[in-house]
């Protein structure tokens, strides 16, 4: 009965605080006191709020990262794999009772606090592993054997223990000094950490006292003994300390009260727990703004922090994550590889990926349907084909000859084929001066196409002045200029050249369209006329 109603005051203190039977105090580590007086354990430092923050941001970073497997092909590719048991169990359920995020996600906190994580392997009767149950480290011990093999002690609830084989468990390490025990972050940063825990301490009885210092009296006469002494200092305490501090005093035989102006910018404490909190983020290699501080941090450089936790904080983590899954629990099928996807880390806001997909899409490097999928967009038939740009060719080769793509659209009243009405060739010579000509035919047709829509309905259907065709074609030289690539002046000398004759001559459609062709086609290929 006495058990039962104090079960929920011991739980309410925080883990390391039950010390009832079935609490989990009898199992954690003592933990090794520091030179400021603290006991560090990873239960004491998650009280610390660096501590917590970075663990935080590791375990929910590494937690929302896709789990992903490949089987190797021979050409060197990689295909995905969706129906494999491991798949099942790493995106759907590793256990009975815990989601993929939460299990990944406590993993990572054990790494973190503790440098090791482990699993009790469970099998069916085909040797597939059906669920991943997480054994806390601090339960654990590893037992090394005669052989060199070790054995894993396992302390239960009840005070029992049992031992696994080395092929019944999964050990992720961290950092390790002799490969079978990861070390302990929290007791190789335990000075730092209980300086951390020490200077919260204070200040969480600092501001207890109302955050103002203590205070001296001024007695001119004697007490009359030391217990005289102490009952009045102790009177004293009662009244003016605690809750009760700032109500006003009554001094006798002439006391004068003196108040301290010793403050925290004095004692420079704001600027030592600043300072402990940016050494416990280098320590979890977490950039300083990920856990709120933001002293150092700008518009300029927060986003090159958030590429470096990235690369120098989750990427080691996850390449010891997948190495130790294709070691330990893929260890028959070496043609599958482990991959934890950082796409959605590496988004970027919308121009970013717009640029992204742009580049990647025009150079073939992704498809567009590619491209879709990883907006979250369902894909298009017809969009499978990676484009390749057609003036690229491998290093050593020729070009190809094919066919060059058909110029646009002519106008409505321009003809659509060039000067003769012949059609063009579908094939072009297989050189320079051959691909040459296509493209300066190309552009020629393009804008003496433009040009004939533009000036058939100033000189047949208006009928327009002079002046009317002159601003027209004055115009009409901008774009030749830049269809064509030759400068203002080739232009410009086209322009006028085409306002003295061609015009005039006849005013059929076919007419004007093959003299501006041949004359566009010269300039094209010359530079000038």
């Amino acid at each position: 009965m006495f058990l039962t109603s104090f079960k929920p005051r011991q739980m309410a203190a925080g883990e390391g605080q039950d010390r009832s039977p079935w609490g989990s105090f009898w199992f954690e580590p003592i933990g090794m006191r520091t030179s400021s007086g603290m006991r560090v354990t990873g239960a004491a430092a998650m009280r610390l709020g660096a501590v917590y923050s970075c663990v935080r941001v590791l375990a929910e970073s590494f937690a929302i990262l896709p789990f992903r497997m490949y089987r190797k092909r021979t050409d060197g590719g990689r295909d995905p794999v969706t129906d494999h048991w491991l798949v099942k169990l790493m995106t759907k359920r590793p256990n009975d009772w815990q989601t993929p995020f939460e299990w990944k996600e406590m993993m990572m906190g054990h790494l973190c606090l503790r440098g090791n994580a482990f699993n009790q392997i469970v099998s069916n009767a085909k040797g597939q592993i059906t669920d991943l149950v997480p054994i806390h480290p601090d339960r654990i011990k590893v037992q090394l054997l005669d052989n060199g093999s070790f054995n894993y002690v396992v302390s239960q609830l009840d005070g029992t223990t049992i031992t696994m084989a080395k092929g019944e468990v999964w050990h992720i390490r961290g950092l390790s000094g002799d490969g079978v025990v990861g070390y302990n972050p929290m007791e190789l940063a335990a000075e730092v950490i209980g300086m951390g825990i020490s200077a919260q301490s204070f200040g969480a009885r600092f501001f207890a006292n109302d955050a103002s210092p203590g205070g001296w009296i001024e007695f001119d006469g004697k007490f009359r003994d030391s217990d005289a002494k102490a009952s009045f200092r102790e009177g004293w305490q009662n009244v003016q300390g605690g809750k009760n501090r700032g109500r006003t005093a009554i001094l006798e035989k002439g006391m004068k009260y003196h108040q301290l102006e010793l403050n925290n910018a004095d004692a420079q404490f704001l600027e030592s727990r600043k300072y402990n909190r940016s050494e416990i983020a280098g320590l979890f290699r977490v950039p300083p703004h990920k856990i709120g501080d933001l002293d150092r941090a700008t518009f300029s450089n927060i986003e090159q922090q958030s590429l470096d936790f990235i690369n120098d904080g989750l990427l080691p983590w996850t390449e010891r994550w997948e190495s130790s899954i294709e070691t330990h629990l893929l260890e028959d099928e070496s043609d599958i590889e482990i991959d934890f996807d950082f796409t959605k880390l590496l988004r970027g806001d919308m121009v970013a990926r717009s640029a992204y997909y742009t580049a990647n899409i025009n150079n073939g490097s992704l498809t567009r349907n590619e491209a879709r999928i990883s907006e979250g967009r369902n894909p298009l038939d017809g969009l499978d084909k990676p484009l390749m740009p057609l003036n690229m060719v491998a290093v050593g080769e020729e070009p190809d000859g094919d066919e060059v793509p058909e110029p646009p659209e002519a106008p409505q009243g321009a003809p659509a084929t060039p000067a003769g009405g012949d059609e063009p060739s579908p094939k072009k010579p297989k050189n320079d001066a051959g691909r040459a000509l296509a493209l300066a035919t190309a552009a020629a047709e393009r804008v003496a196409r433009k040009e004939t829509a533009t000036l058939l309905p100033l000189v047949v259907a208006l009928p327009a002045s002079f002046e009317q065709i002159h601003s027209a074609m004055a115009k009409h030289a901008d774009f030749v200029a830049l269809a064509l690539s030759v400068d203002a002046e080739c232009a410009t000398a086209y322009v006028e050249s085409r306002l003295k004759d061609p015009i005039r001559r006849g005013h059929e459609e076919q007419d004007v369209y093959n003299a501006a062709f041949e004359k566009l086609t010269v300039l094209a290929l010359k530079g000038s006329l």
